[in-house]
């Protein structure tokens, strides 16, 4: 048994039980309560599980699963940004980087080097799995917003093209989801279940 390795991932394992406390705007389906990264993280490997049949192109699963559980280890360090924030600028790829070589370099290098690698491809948006990845991304928020009567759009009284704007990526991943997204949006908006 390789001792050096094993400590260095029980080390990793340790500093992303961290990610436990990054508290994120939006809140739990149906609830007052913050969702925090992990949790957030969590939830989008289920969804890739349930809708990956909903994927625009064929993709390769474990790899999104991949992505959607690292995505935001970087945000330990760098924190996290709300998509709807208009004081706070959103281009912070040196400073997630950064956060990047720190918490996965306490892997072993091949694992250091592979976690790197999916964190860009996902932050990229390139191939099928980073736009269905970034897809899931994006509706787990919107569904929670929607079980909140707008949540974060009502509380931060975000206009509604900013919304469509910041979620319309959702497309490039999957336009069965991107077509569900708009018409439970204009069903809430219609109902009345929020204002924007």
């Amino acid at each position: 048994m390789n001792t050096e390795r094993l400590k260095s991932q029980i080390e990793f394992i340790y500093e992303i039980d961290r990610l436990k406390y990054i508290q994120r705007k939006t809140k739990l389906f149906n609830s007052d309560r913050h969702e925090n990264d992990a949790e957030h993280s969590w939830h989008l490997a289920m969804m890739v599980m349930v809708l990956a049949e909903h994927s625009n192109e064929p993709i390769d699963v474990l790899k999104v699963l991949k992505m959607v559980l690292i995505h935001d280890i970087v945000e330990i360090d760098a924190g996290d940004t709300f998509l709807y924030d208009t004081k706070k600028n959103h281009d912070n790829w040196a400073e997630e980087l950064s956060a990047a070589e720190r918490i996965f370099g306490l892997l072993p290098t091949d694992q250091k080097e592979e976690y790197i690698m999916v964190w860009k491809e996902f932050e990229m948006g390139e191939t099928n799995e980073s736009k269905f990845a970034k897809a899931i991304d994006r509706f787990e928020p919107v569904l929670q917003n929607l079980s909140n009567n707008g949540g974060t759009w009502t509380e931060f009284n975000v206009e509604f093209n900013t919304i469509i704007q910041k979620i319309n990526g959702i497309q490039k991943g999957s336009s069965a989801i991107w077509d569900y997204t708009e018409d439970m949006i204009h069903e809430g908006l219609r109902k009345g279940d929020f204002t924007l």
